[in-house]
């Protein structure tokens, strides 16, 4: 495992920027190991909502924590996390694309350069769920 950290400037979209730093790493594959920082703007899908939650205020990242999987055209990521309003309310769910960062985001991102993650059809759950491929 590779480690990589990154600091997130005003304006980035916190989902897109993480794939795209794993991707210019030429991996396909990274775990968040911490993340904290502030959002402008979040989406967070709740636990069994069909979309996502959409805030507009300033916030606080408590916690990030998941997966991060780029390919380039398909991306597999699944993260969480946990976020607290400026009434200090948390919420927490999965990461959804338009978090975007208020004033910082730090995150530190462990590499799995021998791995590709990807999500696929499992008959099991419904859901497309984490495949895990030794990458080629």
């Amino acid at each position: 495992m590779k480690t990589l950290p990154i600091r997130l400037t005003p304006g980035q979209d916190l989902r897109a920027t993480l794939e795209a730093a794993v991707l210019a790493q030429n991996c396909r594959a990274a775990f968040v190991l911490s993340g904290i920082g502030s959002l402008s703007t979040a989406g967070i899908r709740l636990a069994g909502a069909a979309q996502p939650t959409r805030l507009t205020e300033s916030m606080e990242i408590l916690t990030l924590s998941g997966t991060v999987a780029a390919s380039g055209d398909k991306t597999g990521s699944h993260m969480h996390m946990a976020i607290s309003t400026t009434t200090g309310q948390v919420l927490g769910g999965h990461v959804a694309p338009g978090c975007i960062v208020l004033t910082t985001a730090e995150v530190l991102l462990g590499l799995l350069p021998d791995w590709q993650f990807t999500r696929e059809p499992d008959s099991l759950t419904g859901y497309d769920e984490l495949v895990i491929r030794p990458r080629n």
